[in-house]
């Protein structure tokens, strides 16, 4: 049996539960000239434009992302080194289209070559790091899909560390979503290397492909992408206002477009949504009374930050409940679920979070115990409430 409250009874929050507003009105998303595209909050995973966003296309050079993500995970590993000199194979320097313009049998620091691959999109510099970290670019791809598999990319599938055309190298725009947000929040130094808007090597300086650098001062990434088969696409990200959002866009007709129908998504992202902070972790939601434990009270509260994406204008509409346990008794362990947050926003899918003990309850001595349960018994004879601190 669960006993039910609304937070604002229980919590300090600013949270409307009463006399609320009705939904914002919000325009139509942006219908873009591209076979697929999606716009996601970075920070919460919502999904605020999506179309064709699951379909398997070829992904051409945001192939690299992935690239630069495996890297990254090796260098946090310590399996590799920023100052590491990569030899440089005659593989990696016949490579064609985009590239760093490496020479066969030179080495290269891993740093350089990193720059190489995310903002001049080498190709040649792309089978040079997959060589270095896993003696082949087979065995790399092969890393690469493990990864994926993990990171929940389940419509990906990778044959190569360049993008480069094969039947059998796909992606999907969600998936791209998923493995960019993953990068921005596991590797942000790695990836700060995505806004950098120049990149000289062996005398030769190339400006990053990605316009939206040059036209928006908020953009700081992420990664172009061109074939015949692909057309032209663009991964973008940018933060205003503590907002993150990741747009996604495949198969757009020409390199402008595909810049411009990514801004197109963004303005509309940030223009009529916002990421709103809620609750953090290990705050005291509610302190309710314990039976048979050595301290007679607990703390509530979240195991992580609730944050939330919403209509900008729908903070009025947004309601918070608590559910807990009719009955609290020792012993107790930090973290141990005994009820629930659920948090909603106008006509929109409740949020739920489980409430945890913020703090272990060790059990008390048997005459304790038994005291407690007399008073227990009373208690509910007398229709008391058996979370209330006395």
């Amino acid at each position: 049996m669960l006993i039910r409250f609304l937070a604002m009874a229980a919590i300090s929050l600013w949270l409307s539960v009463a006399g609320a507003a009705s939904d914002p009105i919000i325009p139509a998303p942006p219908q873009l000239a591209a076979s697929a595209y999606l716009l996601m909050d970075a920070r919460t995973g919502k999904i605020l434009v999506d179309h064709n966003s699951g379909q398997r296309l070829p992904p051409a050079s945001l192939t690299k992302i992935m690239t630069s993500y495996v890297s990254a995970f090796e260098l946090q590993k310590g399996t590799i080194s920023l100052s590491d000199e990569v030899p440089i194979s005659v593989k990696a320097w016949r490579m064609k289209g985009s590239l760093m313009f490496i020479q066969e049998g030179t080495k290269v620091r891993l740093e350089d070559i990193l720059r190489g691959i995310i903002i001049q999109s080498g190709n040649d510099a792309s089978v040079a790091i997959a060589e270095h970290i896993a003696g082949s670019e087979d065995s790399f791809a092969d890393l690469m899909n493990q990864h994926a598999l993990r990171l929940g990319m389940f419509d990906t599938n990778f044959v190569n560390s360049t993008g480069w055309p094969h039947e059998d190298h796909y992606t999907s725009a969600r998936d791209l979503a998923k493995l960019t947000g993953v990068l921005i929040e596991r590797f942000p130094e790695h990836y700060q290397i995505y806004s950098e808007k120049t990149f000289a090597y062996n005398e030769i300086s190339q400006r990053n492909r990605n316009k939206l650098l040059f036209r928006d001062k908020t953009a700081d990434g992420v990664k172009t992408g061109h074939t015949e088969a692909a057309g032209y696409c663009l991964v973008a990200s940018a933060l205003r206002n503590g907002m993150r959002l990741i747009a996604v866009v495949m198969g757009a007709s020409s390199e402008s477009a595909r810049a411009t129908e990514s801004q197109k998504l963004l303005t509309y992202g940030f223009r009529y949504y916002e990421t709103v902070g809620l609750y953090t972790g290990d705050e005291s939601l509610r302190k309710v009374r314990v039976w048979g434990g050595k301290h007679s009270s607990i703390n509530l509260g979240l195991a992580e930050d609730v944050v939330v994406t919403i209509a900008r204008g729908a903070r009025d509409n947004l309601t918070a409940n608590l559910e807990i346990d009719s009955e609290i008794h020792a012993p107790l362990k930090k973290g141990q679920e005994l009820g629930s947050l659920t948090v909603t926003v106008g006509s929109n899918e409740p949020v739920k979070r489980p409430l945890v003990a913020l703090n272990s309850v060790e059990e008390a001595g048997f005459f304790s115990r038994l005291w407690d349960t007399i008073n227990l018994f009373f208690l509910k004879i007398f229709g008391g409430d058996p979370l209330r601190i006395e």
